[in-house]
């Protein structure tokens, strides 16, 4: 450390006096630096508990700080917000309530997101495992009868039940993804009205 280092230096020059300096003067001279020592040594004692103190203190946060990030590792390793779960680069909300596919997806444009879009078989597989009810998804051909495109405009779809889409007796404009237990990851249409449970998609974002 360059403390200690400096305050050596100054007892090394307290301690060298001339030869010439009487014996009187040696014995008032010796006095005054072992005071001077006495003082050095003690404000460097003062200076090695302060050091050890902010030592402690900052080993204590760095702890702290690991602790809280090993009990919340999906928010402080994946970007996305609380309640919200990551896979490959993008947060997913999975509702308990239920609501038509309008209000639905107006839930999920308040929180800056969006009713999912599902683009692969992984990503299929992994929406139908964790939300086992039917759910809905960013799917309709409102716009156009029998045009089915996602939330995002593409017009992708990949995972149809059988004889799906049908808009049975009309007016099924919507897609939601089928129980997991009845067609697992299958997706049918119905009419946009009808209530039940969705999904929420938007990128990962870095939280501060």
């Amino acid at each position: 450390m360059v403390l200690p280092f400096i305050l050596l230096k100054s007892l090394k020059k307290f301690l060298f006096w001339p030869d010439f300096i009487s014996d009187g003067d040696s014995v008032k001279r010796l006095s005054e630096i072992s005071d001077k020592k006495d003082n050095l040594t003690e404000h460097l004692n003062a200076v090695i508990e302060g050091l050890k103190s902010s030592l402690t203190e900052t080993t204590k946060k760095l702890m702290d700080c690991k602790q809280s990030k090993s009990e919340n590792p999906l928010k402080s390793k994946t970007g996305c917000p609380e309640d919200w779960i990551r896979f490959g680069s993008f947060c997913y909300f999975f509702s308990e309530e239920s609501k038509s596919w309008n209000e639905a997806r107006e839930f999920c444009r308040a929180r800056e997101a969006d009713l999912v879009v599902i683009n692969s078989k992984e990503e299929n597989e992994f929406i139908s495992k964790l939300k086992k009810q039917k759910v809905w998804i960013g799917l309709s051909d409102r716009d156009l009868e029998g045009t089915w495109k996602w939330v995002d405009g593409s017009s992708l779809t990949l995972f149809w039940a059988s004889d799906q889409p049908d808009n049975h007796k009309g007016g099924e404009d919507c897609g939601h993804m089928l129980a997991y237990n009845e067609f697992p990851g299958r997706w049918n249409d119905v009419q946009c009205s009808f209530t039940m449970q969705w999904i929420c998609e938007k990128e990962e974002r870095l939280f501060v």
